[in-house]
């Protein structure tokens, strides 16, 4: 089963600093049909404008994944880690026991797009910690980069989760299941028009599905796909 969500669907907010689109129920913004997806509680698209960004705030068991899409996010958390999330790279932060953090625009003047992304763990009260690498688009049309148990170029994750990548140019086609027991949401980031199955989609526009399922796609123009391959 397939079903779509539109980008003019999400819940949006401006703050003047900060311009957030939130495909899940999130701060002021609640939606009884999309609270969440499997163990996916937060899918947020963010604008943060230069010489802003998040002071620090605390989380606690939550796994929170971000991409980076444009500009640099500068990171510094209670663990003593400090470092830059440049446009192209993904975070992956354990809250665990708990932790604080801040994110800040590491410019003055432009802008950083990025997609937040918070997954319920499969354990509790684990240690905090995270760790980080650059998407390259890689040999295949889907390149995993976040899994459980991690591995060789892949940041490792406290739940049954696989995170993939798809940087498609104009033209670009190819498949990919969501087996029979597990569920898929599929974002279209930044630019770009693609074609699934019976489906367009915009920039914005996200896919929840439900195995099992074949995504065939099309890439009408140069896009970035996310797809979360997740347990129940």
């Amino acid at each position: 089963m397939i079903e779509v969500r539109k980008s003019g669907e999400r819940g949006t907010a401006d703050h003047g600093w900060l311009r957030t689109y939130h495909s899940f129920s999130f701060g002021n913004y609640y939606d009884p049909d999309n609270v969440q997806f499997g163990p996916l509680r937060v899918l947020n698209e963010d604008f943060i404008k230069g010489g802003t960004g998040f002071d620090t705030h605390p989380h606690q068991n939550m796994e929170i994944v971000t991409y980076v899409l444009a500009g640099t996010l500068e990171h510094k958390d209670s663990t003593g880690g400090e470092g830059l999330i440049k446009a192209g790279e993904l975070q992956r932060m354990s809250a665990g026991s708990g932790i604080y953090h801040s994110e800040k625009n590491a410019s003055e003047t432009e802008d950083v797009h990025l997609m937040q992304i918070w997954f319920i763990p499969e354990k509790e009260g684990i240690e905090p910690g995270y760790e980080q690498k650059e998407v390259s688009k890689g040999n295949d049309f889907f390149n995993s980069v976040v899994t459980k148990g991690g591995g060789k170029d892949k940041l490792d994750i406290n739940q049954d989760i696989t995170v993939y990548v798809g940087d498609l140019s104009t033209g670009d086609s190819g498949s990919i299941e969501i087996p029979d027991g597990r569920l898929g949401y599929l974002h279209n980031s930044m630019i770009g028009t693609i074609k699934v199955n019976e489906s367009k989609l915009e920039p914005g526009d996200g896919l929840k599905i439900t195995g099992p399922e074949t995504l065939e796609i099309n890439a009408e123009s140069d896009s970035r796909l996310i797809l979360f391959d997740m347990a129940p």
